[in-house]
């Protein structure tokens, strides 16, 4: 297994006040991060502190693509047909398989080819239980559509027996599908 970055190894009320001022700075002066770890007595190249630096940057960037994805869902789709559920599961599906990318792109250094099976068979775990969950999904909501229709027939019957026009009982068959559809 390869050794654990010399980042990791920091105390973690020291790696807290480095992220801190990590963020603060906007991902920029490592050299002067570099420096700060060295005041502090640790002795860390300025390339570490970089690629930790790196890694911290995507792991905000992914969660705030998250947050915005799941707020422009919320703010956009009305949820009559579920349509929120369906975008979140795909939001889901999305951020699984560039994980499971991530984690088949990772070297032996990187990652340990044993760690590198497991996390994949997490992985492949999680995306069979949102397939699942998605299936489930589709059955509703085409359980739901088929009920929409068939109580708009009836209820374009039910208007064409009560002596309106074909036209008028069309449109309040398109109307109510319309809104269940």
């Amino acid at each position: 297994m390869s050794p654990r970055s010399s980042m990791e190894l920091l105390p973690e009320n020291v790696r807290r006040e480095f992220e801190r001022r990590l963020i603060e700075n906007g991902f920029a002066n490592y050299t002067e991060l570099a420096a700060w770890l060295n005041e502090q007595g640790f002795q860390i190249s300025r390339s570490a502190v970089h690629r930790h630096g790196y890694k911290i940057q995507r792991r905000l960037q992914a969660i705030k693509e998250s947050t915005e994805a799941a707020k422009l869902i919320v703010a956009n789709a009305d949820d009559e047909n579920d349509s929120r559920s369906e975008a979140l599961m795909a939001l889901l599906q999305n951020q699984l398989f560039e994980a499971l990318v991530d984690i088949s792109e990772k070297d032996s250094e990187e990652l340990a080819p044993e760690a590198r099976f497991d996390l994949l068979s997490e992985g492949g775990k999680r995306i069979a239980g949102l397939i699942s969950a998605s299936t489930r999904l589709k059955e509703y909501q085409n359980k739901v559509k088929s009920r929409a229709l068939a109580a708009a027939d009836e209820v374009a019957k039910a208007v064409k027996k009560g002596g309106l026009s074909d036209d008028t009982a069309e449109q309040i068959r398109k109307q109510i599908l319309g809104i269940a559809t």
